[in-house]
Formats: structure tokens, C-alpha cells, sequence
């Protein structure tokens, strides 16, 4: 039988919703009305934010470029049981809202941001953290523990810094094997997309080293997934973009850490040699790390990815600059800690026989297991304090197969970014296999059994320099197209869904089965403009 209640009663909720409302406000933006007043109603009202503030903080992400999209709220959850109660919320509205999970708003074109709908900012998961597992709110932190089957992992909330992973998990003589270049990202953020570094050859991605996830789904279900529990939902999630959930806590594979390590950098003015080795070193055993790079004669020689050479070092490679325009650096790194210190040096000379770079042109460095993790920390303090780290990123991140890099070298790195003399950020170009990948994930890469991770790391002094420096990106992703290189993008971006097809190829249909199947409402992640 339904309910009928008095109008005094009917008058009570109604005062009582707007106090509530009243309590949000603050220095707000006007209610959205694409949110309706019963969201009032929640326990999350207290959460949920539409000061102006909150608001604008929202609407921006590491990239600048696209910006005022404004979102209705801001969610700020104390625990996960917040978030499944928004997107319930939502999924049970006839007309639902977006919602899309903010970490540390690391994307670079607003996939982060859900127009006229409710950010959720992961963060603030983290302040209601404690160093036990807090079995009333729901919440991980970060957890190190054992297992007979799988050994030593950590149970790490989505929200979570991988830094601070780093440094929760060295207490215990342990970390991750697989890293992102950059430390101050979320779990839950990398996840989504892959998380890859120099260590994908040996270790795969971040994604490939993943037991279990807690996730709520589209319809507000909180599962917890594995490749044996729940699979579909877990291959799903791993590189998915977002699209199928929120991740809120992910068991992460863990090795007994080292506490040092040799870094090395080689010059080569010749790619095809450059690349050989690159293919080699990956090929066998003994290597930790392995990545590559450019350099230009209209950039630095170091640069705010990592200070590595010595204001002598920098003088020298000038002048092999200035003779050539265009440098390769081959990078690999080895482990060490007290028990094998005797043996590194001459580890790394047995790795280093037969290679082809530069003769003179070999430096060595050593650094501590942190140091070298979060190397491009220190260049983004530096550039922050000048300045020079809020302003446009119109990075480009690309997979080439191997059968595509020399053309790719010769057309992108030599004729339009070179001969142009576009301003250049780092650029990053080194070798994975694909073997260390799952096909049953999300994450889409080229079909070759070895592709390289290509970066183009811009960074814009304003608008006019990241519409040249956009432009360049459109210049090249146009000539990979025509050209049939068979590139995708990672982080992607299209404006179609002709282009997302097309990104997703012979996967496509799964992927849009699997949003159907966990987000009917395509509620999640809108600024992916995959659904919407």
C-alpha cells in the first residue's frame, strides 16, 4: 500500500532539504538542477559541495586544455559506502547523472570531469584513513601482507599515491615491480589506463600485476573481482578507462625491494642502432629498467624528467647536438642492494658488451632505489616554484608497432618535430612485448609482438604555444593514419565514435557488451567521451 503522508509531514521534508542545501552552499554556483533536490535526502548531503571553488578546482586537470566544464557538485567521500550511494542515487533517477572519480586529476583533455554531474574526489578517502583497516567506512589505505599462493601484496585503496605506497611498502622490505614515471598518481587512476614505465619489458604493466579489486559498478554494486572471481567485471576494469567502475581497493603484487640502484644513459646519433640495442637488452635477463629518449638542439639536455648529467657531461653533449640536431639516449637500469654491491659494476659491463652507442658516450650514475623512482619529482618542485608547471600540457602518448618505428623516427621525429623547430618537451620512445600483457583486459595495443611506448611531453609557455604544439600532435596522429602505421594512442582521445571504434578494432564489441553489462546508464566517466 503507498504512503500518504499529512502536508505538515510533506512541509517538514521540505524545510529540511533546503537547511540541508543551505549547509552546502557556502560561496557556491547556483543548484544545478540536473541534480535533483531528493539527493537531499542522503547521508552524503553533507558531503556534497557547490562552492564555486570546489566547483572551478574540478573543472581544470593537469592538461589546461580543456577547461569550464563544469560538473553540478563535488562529492567528498569519508567512506566508499558514500560512493555507492551517489551512483545508486543516480541509477535509480530515470534521467541519471554523470559521475567520474577524481584522483589526482592527472588527465590531459578532462577525462576526469562529468559535465553537469558530480565529481567524486578520491582524495578525500585518504583523510579518513587510518593505519588499520577501518572495517566501519570500508576504506584500505594500504595494507602488507602474505600468502602461501601469492606471496607478498598490498591491499591499497584506489585513492591512494603510488609514493605513498612506495614508502608504506619499503617498511616492510618490499615494493611494487611495476612503476609510472611520475609517483603522485592514484592507484586507482593508473589502473584505468595501464600504468607503464621501463619496467613493462620484464614485469608488464601495472595492470598485469594485479590479484583482486574491490569496484562499484555503473549501477552502484560494490563486487569483489579477480580473474577468478567475478572475471569479466576484472579484465574489464584493468585499462577500461573508467567506463565500467570505480575502483576502491586493488591487491597489488609485491617483491622484496632493492635499496640501490646503477643508472646508465648511451648516446647514438644512428636509430636503427639505438633501437637494435633497445630490442636486445630487453630481450635477455639481468635488466631492471629499460627506456629511451631524444634529444634536440631546441631542447635541454637535461630536462625536469630527471637532472642526470653533470653541467661538463651537458657541455659535451651540446656540441654532439649542435653536429647532429638530433641525439638518441638508450637508458637501463640495474638493481642492487649489500649482497650483490661486490658484483654490480661488472654485471653491468657483461650487459653492456656489444652495444653500439657513441664511444666516449656512456654515463653512470648511482642512486638510491627512491631517488631513482621519484626522479621527476624534484624537476616538477623546481618548475613549480618558477612558475612554469601550471601551464598547458598537450602531451601525445603513443603505441608504434615494430615494424612502424623506423618510418615513424624518420617522418615524425626528423621531419615534423626536428626540421620544424617546434618548441620540445621530453620525448620518450622504448620498447615492451606484448606477451606481458592480457588480451582479456581492456587496455588496447598494437598487435605486433613488440611495440614502442612513444611520449611526447609538452609543455606550452600559454594558449598559443599549446594550440602550435596541438596542432603538431594533429599533424602527426594524420600522418600515422594515411601513412598505415597501425599507432593507437594511449591515455586516448577521439572526438567520434567512428574513431573510438576504430581505436578499439576487433575489441570493440566487448567493450560496448561490457558497458552495457556494468554501466547501463553510461553513468561513469563521461569525460571519456567513449558513450557520451
Amino acid at each position: 500500500m503507498a504512503k500518504v503522508f499529512s502536508p505538515g509531514y510533506n512541509l517538514i521534508i521540505f524545510f529540511i532539504m533546503i537547511s540541508r542545501l543551505m549547509s552546502i552552499i557556502g560561496k557556491s554556483s547556483p543548484w544545478n538542477p540536473s541534480i535533483p533536490y531528493d539527493i537531499l535526502s542522503l547521508n552524503i548531503s553533507s558531503k556534497l559541495s557547490i562552492n564555486s571553488d570546489a566547483i572551478r578546482a574540478s573543472s581544470k586537470d593537469f592538461g589546461k586544455i580543456v577547461q569550464e566544464i563544469l560538473p553540478a557538485a563535488v562529492l567528498y567521500p569519508s567512506s566508499v559506502n558514500d560512493i555507492i550511494n551517489l551512483i545508486r542515487f543516480s541509477y535509480e533517477l530515470s534521467v541519471p547523472f554523470p559521475v567520474a572519480a577524481r584522483g589526482h586529476g592527472h588527465s590531459i583533455r578532462g577525462q576526469a570531469m562529468a559535465p553537469n554531474g558530480v565529481i567524486v574526489d578520491m582524495k578525500s578517502l585518504n583523510n579518513n584513513n587510518n593505519d588499520n583497516d577501518d572495517r566501519n567506512n570500508g576504506n584500505c589505505g594500504i595494507r602488507v601482507s602474505w600468502d602461501s599462493s601469492l606471496g607478498f601484496y598490498a591491499d591499497i585503496g584506489g585513492e591512494q599515491l603510488w609514493i605513498d605506497v612506495l614508502h608504506a611498502t619499503l617498511k616492510h622490505g618490499l615494493a611494487p615491480v611495476s612503476w609510472t614515471d611520475y609517483l603522485y598518481l592514484t592507484v586507482g587512476g593508473t589502473l584505468s589506463n595501464a600504468g607503464i614505465s621501463g619496467q613493462i619489458f620484464r614485469h608488464g604493466p601495472q595492470i598485469s600485476n594485479v590479484h583482486e579489486m574491490d569496484v562499484i559498478t555503473g549501477k552502484g554494486e560494490f563486487v569483489t573481482c579477480s580473474k577468478h572471481m567475478n572475471s569479466e567485471l576484472f579484465f574489464s576494469v584493468l585499462g577500461g578507462l573508467g567506463q565500467f567502475g570505480i575502483i576502491t581497493r586493488a591487491r597489488i603484487v609485491l617483491d622484496k625491494a632493492p635499496t640501490r640502484v646503477k643508472w646508465v644513459r648511451m648516446l647514438y646519433d644512428d636509430f636503427s642502432k639505438f633501437t637494435k640495442d633497445q630490442e636486445h637488452l630487453i630481450s635477455i635477463d639481468g635488466l631492471d629498467y629499460v627506456e629511451g629518449s631524444l634529444m634536440m638542439e631546441q631542447s635541454s639536455v637535461n630536462n625536469w624528467r630527471s637532472s642526470f648529467f653533470s653541467p661538463s657531461n651537458q657541455t659535451k653533449i651540446s656540441r654532439l647536438l649542435s653536429q647532429n640536431g638530433i641525439i638518441y639516449c638508450l637508458e637501463m637500469v640495474k638493481y642492487y642492494d649489500d649482497h650483490t654491491a661486490k658484483t654490480i659494476d661488472e654485471d653491468l659491463k657483461k650487459l653492456a658488451k656489444g652495444l653500439n652507442y657513441l664511444p666516449g658516450f656512456m654515463f653512470k650514475k648511482d642512486a638510491t632505489f627512491v631517488e631513482f623512482l621519484n626522479r621527476v619529482r624534484s624537476g616538477e618542485l623546481e618548475l613549480q616554484s618558477k612558475g612554469m608547471w601550471d601551464v598547458p600540457h598537450p602531451w601525445l602518448n603513443l603505441f608504434v608497432p615494430k615494424s612502424s618505428i623506423m618510418d615513424f623516427n624518420a617522418a615524425v621525429f626528423v621531419d615534423i618535430i626536428l626540421r620544424q623547430n617546434k618548441p620540445a618537451g621530453p620525448i620518450l620512445v622504448y620498447p615492451t612485448s606484448r606477451k606481458k600483457w592480457d588480451d582479456r583486459m581492456s587496455a588496447v595495443i598494437p598487435e605486433e609482438e613488440t611495440f614502442y611506448c612513444v611520449g611526447l611531453l609538452h609543455s606550452a609557455s600559454g594558449y598559443d604555444e599549446c594550440k602550435i604544439l596541438d596542432d603538431q600532435n594533429e599533424e602527426i596522429l594524420n600522418y600515422c593514419d594515411k601513412a598505415g602505421l597501425n599507432i593507437k594512442q594511449y591515455l586516448p582521445h577521439y572526438k567520434t565514435k567512428e574513431d573510438w571504434t576504430k581505436h578499439f578494432g576487433k575489441n570493440w564489441n566487448i567493450f560496448q557488451q561490457r558497458k552495457t553489462q556494468f554501466d547501463p546508464k553510461m553513468i561513469l566517466s563521461p569525460g571519456q567521451r567513449i558513450f557520451n
